[in-house]
């Protein structure tokens, strides 16, 4: 079974590649000093502190792993790839809500480093699936579990 591509941008691939080296270089070290810390404190098997650390100590090193293996399987996106006829991973979209008239701007990235609260969105979530490959002033039907959401794709930006 081959890996699962995953779809960076440059600012994407800095913020994951700082995450694991601060991982590596700070939290594990952070994590082992209070491993050896609980241990001084005698008897572990009903030893809390030691429990809590080695519980963080496994997830760091899981963390680190899954950024490893997305970083081994990461494909950068540049402007140079972004198409403006139609929208891609790494374009910037403004949609008009054909109900209610809103405007919004969404940035399509990968689902690595999706952030709706920053309108990132991932080309894996409802609405990206449904952008993507769409021109200018094509109208997109989105599936919601509210119902059908219809936008109109007013510009397509790198």
């Amino acid at each position: 079974m081959s890996e699962k591509e995953v779809i960076l941008t440059p600012e994407g691939l800095a913020k994951l590649e700082q995450e694991l080296e601060d991982l590596k270089t700070v939290k594990r070290k952070e994590v082992a000093a209070r491993i050896k810390e609980a241990i001084s404190y005698g008897d572990i098997s009903e030893n809390s502190e030691y429990e809590e650390a080695k519980n963080e100590q496994a997830f760091i090193e899981g963390r680190i792993l899954t950024l490893e293996k997305m970083l081994r399987n990461a494909r950068i996106i540049t402007n140079e790839d972004v198409d403006t006829n139609v929208v891609s991973v790494g374009s910037t979209v403004r949609l008009k809500d054909l109900e209610f008239g809103d405007i919004v701007d969404y940035t399509i990235v990968g689902s690595a480093e999706s952030d709706p609260l920053n309108n990132k969105i991932s080309n894996e979530s409802p609405v990206g699936q449904a952008l993507l490959g769409k021109a200018k002033g094509s109208t997109v039907d989105v599936n919601v579990p509210a119902g059908v959401i219809q936008y109109e794709v007013l510009e397509i930006n790198r």
